[in-house]
């Protein structure tokens, strides 16, 4: 059973969480629910630094045993940075995909984007009809 999504997140239909930092940025990564549906993750594939991404455009990739998954940007930006620790580790989504299991930071485009998020109690409900 997944792990309850902290409160102090928005989330993605394409179950990205993203955590607003107050300054302009955020960091995103994906939700235990789909670190859990992709199984045991083997590769990440992280953008530049620097890149520019769009809200809803892929972002990074996410291979596990079962798949490949592409990463959906939940809002637009500036890649400011990377986790590097998934390079060598990519089972740190599996292992706490709300903390050391981040994927990038991002500098915002356009803060008012965070508002068309899911809060964790809709993302939630969301995960219910998924699974109905």
């Amino acid at each position: 059973m997944s792990k309850s999504n902290p409160a102090d997140r928005v989330y993605s239909k394409d179950h990205e969480w993203v955590k607003d930092h107050g300054d302009g940025t955020v960091t995103v990564g994906i939700t235990d629910y789909a670190q859990e549906m992709l199984t045991d993750i083997v590769f990440v594939e992280l953008p530049a630094i620097g890149k520019t991404v769009a809200k809803g455009a892929p972002m990074a990739v996410v291979e596990s045993v079962k798949s490949v998954s592409d990463v959906y940007a939940p809002v637009s930006g500036e890649i400011l940075d990377v986790n590097l620790a998934l390079e060598e580790t990519p089972e740190l989504i599996n292992q706490d995909a709300f903390s050391d299991g981040w994927i990038v930071k991002i500098r915002l485009a356009d803060a008012s984007e965070l508002q068309s998020l899911l809060s964790a109690a809709d993302y939630e409900a969301l995960l219910q009809d998924e699974k109905h």
